[in-house]
Order: structure tokens, then sequence, then C-alpha cells
């Protein structure tokens, strides 16, 4: 297995990765930023410099760049926000599938599509690394960003069967599954979704609680690294 992890902003700040090698590769859509080490290739979807918005990211390069490097199992750490009260911020979530009315492709041209399908490959391992346990077989609902859904948004998303809301992992699970990639989901509930719970959601507070979060993620792609690296 040539792994890569695919994460956002808890890469810059993790010390796990802070003397692996940056380095570059040119793609098709342009050059990507990645760094190796232990045989484990990592990518910043924001990117390791100034980070970009969501709607913003290159998926299709970053995802071209793994293929490139031979990488064909990938986990996908990502922050969501709650649809559900009962599952609260600070929980750990696997999701199982996803809603994406916007889905990604490297197709251009030609009858061609697929059924995407999550393996969760790495599931069984991360439960192991993960003493506080993972909420598994969730739904991950992809919204555009930059902005948070709206309450209206919220509640057709719960109404859908919903569990987390995000605006990344969808797609990159388009990209990854359309490239045959074995694909593991890890999300972090950062927030409540807008409208659930009391506390009102703003930018402060989602920044606050990713960074009481930080020590958790930590703790697994530093397991992560010490389970999978060569």
């Amino acid at each position: 297995m040539n792994l890569a992890i695919i994460s956002g902003t808890s890469i810059n700040r993790s010390a796990v990765f802070k003397d692996w090698k940056l380095d570059q590769v040119e793609t098709p859509y342009g050059a990507i930023d990645f760094k190796r080490g232990k045989g484990i290739v990592v990518v910043n979807r924001h990117g390791f410099s100034e980070p970009l918005p969501p709607h913003r990211s290159n998926y299709r390069g970053y995802v071209s760049a793994l293929k490139g490097l031979g990488v064909d199992a990938v986990l996908a750490v990502t922050s969501v926000g709650s649809l559900k009260e009962n599952l609260k911020p600070g929980t750990l979530v696997s999701c199982s599938d996803y809603v994406s009315f916007a889905p990604m492709t490297f197709i251009d041209d030609g009858p061609s599509g697929f059924a995407p399908a999550i393996d969760n490959g790495l599931l069984n391992d991360l439960k192991r690394l993960c003493p506080q346990g993972i909420e598994s077989d969730r739904v991950y609902a992809q919204t555009r960003g930059p902005r948070f859904e709206t309450k209206a948004e919220v509640r057709i998303l719960q109404s859908w069967g919903c569990d987390v809301v995000g605006m990344t992992f969808g797609n990159e699970a388009d990209l990854l599954l359309e490239s045959g990639v074995s694909l593991t989901s890890l999300c972090m509930i950062d927030n409540y979704a807008h409208g659930i719970g009391d506390q009102k959601l703003s930018m402060s507070e989602f920044h606050d609680s990713v960074d009481r979060n930080q020590s958790v993620i930590d703790g697994i792609l530093s397991g992560v690294t010490a389970r999978f690296g060569k």
C-alpha cells in the first residue's frame, strides 16, 4: 500500500510533519506542493503557504499528483459541522457515503461513469488508534463554501439523512474514487451546523474549537505514520 494523507489546517498546525521535506510535482492542473516521509505522502488541500479557501482548492491538481506519485490509498482528514445534536463537537466520525450535487471529475468527453463507494479500508486501524471511539457509517454533505450553510440549508440536509456537513470531502471523494484509489474518511466535528444547538455559530468559535481538537488529530496522525510508515 502506498498511502497519502490529505488534510487541511491541521497539517500546518501539527508537529508530526514539521521536519518532513516539502517537495513539488507538476500536473496538468498546475504545480502541487506535498510532503513525504516514512513512505507516506502528505497533501494540504488548502496549500502549504497562503491557504486557499475551499471553493478555490485545486482538487484535480492534488488528486492527479497523488496518482502520479503512485498513491493507491488515501486517508482524508476533514473538519466538519454536526447536523445532529447527539453528535457533539469533539466527536470523531467516519463517513461511508456522501451527498454532492456539484460532482467533480477528470472526464471531459465520452460516455463514462461509476458508482461511488467509500471502502474505509483503514478504519479498523484508526479505531485502534482512537480510544475515544469513532462514529462510523455516517453520511457527509458537501457544500461549496466558503460561508457556513444557512439554517434552511441545514434543515434540508438533515431531512436527507446527512450527519455532518463540510466543504471539501465530497470533491475529493469524487476524484479519488473515479481514479480507483482506496479512500478512508476521518472527520473531526469542530462545530454544530448553523441553527443546531444554543450556541451562535461564528468563525472565532470555530477556530477555537479547531485549536482544542488539534491534539486529538495530532495523536491520530502520529499513530498513522508509525503504523503505516516504511
